[in-house]
């Protein structure tokens, strides 16, 4: 009986301890990012987003570990293109080459700036933790997609990302009246409110070639996870991620480093972490090398024109080739049509039906949104309340009508 009594003991202060953790954890966020509602069936669309990407997207598919060709010059000319052979020819590419007239740069604005509004108009935590990921990821990535446009066509983007004045640490965004960076938005609420998460990583795009792919579709709260996974396990199983060529030393990317406090005990949480992904030759590298050294970069923008990857039959090596090589679906399960790489101003009717109040949400849902919103308002302003049983009552009603 004392033994039981003994564990119980023991089980209800580990209880408490990791509590306590997770209290004090969710206390570091920004108090308009607290909470969360388990269940929510609340939705946030993308469908402007998922045009963007839907149509600047080039998917390159798995990489196959094989190094780039050393590049040769043009006939006519003694110039080379310099590359890292072992990256070179990985990693998804954004055609940021489509962007240059700055009607076309404003549309990554005005997402970015409609993204901004949604916890003025409705707190975070109504909505689960899986939509609230989706909605962080989202709006961190149309914004560096933003700042890389306005500095395009930028060749290298270490010092624009992790120098002294990193475009990552600039306070870029004013969310529910809380002027974040993109750096806040990883370190202040994503690994704080996600338990330091590492899949939080592989959602976080840089631009680069040597960074986690950028996704042709935005994240959801519905397939934030899968896609995060699918993102790590791709990051993780290419040249980018993982390199070794003996048993003494297993390369990995500087962006474990960079982002070590994932990692708290940094090469036996990082192997693990590692080993949950990896696959083929190289697991077995990394189970009997003796250490890890975090060396392998690639800062070179990730556009389409500026790659020597082979699409196809043969090494693209000029940009004729490569548009070529393009060639956006002829459509959609949804019955709607995809749009070209090179015609983004097809997408401004998407962006426009989303900057207007609630425009992220089915009409039923922005009824009821906008319910939870005024009893928020009424709240402050100690006019009484508006509640949520109300509103649903109404919307059977107009359906009935």
């Amino acid at each position: 009986m004392k033994i039981i009594n003994f564990v119980k003991k023991a089980m209800f202060c580990t209880s408490i301890v990791f509590i306590t953790t997770a209290n004090a954890a969710a206390d570091k966020v920004p108090e308009p990012f607290r909470g969360d509602t388990p269940g929510s069936t609340y939705e946030i669309s993308y469908n402007d987003l998922d045009a963007l990407l839907h149509s600047s997207v080039l998917a390159t598919g798995r990489s196959n570990r094989s190094k780039a060709k050393t590049s040769k010059p043009p006939t006519g000319t003694r110039l080379k293109v310099n590359i890292n052979k072992l990256t070179a020819t990985e990693a998804n590419r954004f055609i940021f080459e489509s962007y240059k007239e700055e009607e076309h740069k404003v549309l990554f604005t005005k997402i970015r700036q409609s993204l901004e509004k949604v916890p003025s108009e409705v707190e975070l935590k109504h909505f689960s933790k899986e939509e609230q990921l989706a909605y962080w990821l989202n709006l961190y990535n149309v914004t560096i997609l933003e700042q890389i446009v306005k500095i395009y066509p930028a060749r290298k983007l270490e010092d624009f990302l992790i120098s002294d004045e990193s475009v990552l640490d600039e306070k870029l965004l004013n969310v529910a009246g809380v002027e974040l960076s993109l750096n806040d938005i990883q370190h202040k609420i994503l690994k704080e409110k996600f338990d330091a998460d590492p899949l939080i990583i592989y959602g976080l795009y840089q631009g680069v070639i040597g960074g986690p792919n950028i996704r042709k579709s935005a994240y959801t709260g519905k397939n934030v996870y899968k896609s995060l996974t699918s993102n790590a396990d791709e990051f993780v199983n290419s040249n980018r991620g993982t390199y070794s060529v003996d048993k003494k030393t297993f390369r990995v990317s500087s962006l474990y480093e960079r982002n070590e406090e994932y990692f708290p005990d940094f090469k036996t949480d990082l192997k693990k972490h590692l080993l949950t992904h990896l696959s083929g030759s190289m697991r077995y590298k990394l189970e009997d090398s003796r250490r890890i050294k975090a060396n392998i970069n690639n800062w070179r923008v990730a556009d389409l024109y500026g790659t020597t990857r082979s699409f196809g039959g043969g090494i693209s090596n000029s940009s004729a080739a490569l548009i070529g090589a393009y060639t956006p679906t002829a459509g959609k399960s949804d019955g709607t049509t995809p749009l070209g790489a090179i015609n983004p101003g097809l997408i401004t009717s998407f962006v426009q039906s989303k900057n207007v109040s609630f425009g992220r949400f089915s009409q039923e849902q922005a009824i009821k949104l906008k319910a939870l919103n005024q009893k928020r308002m009424d709240n402050l302003e100690g006019t009484g309340t508006v509640t949520l049983t109300e509103m649903d009552d109404q919307t059977e009603e107009q359906k009935k009508n």
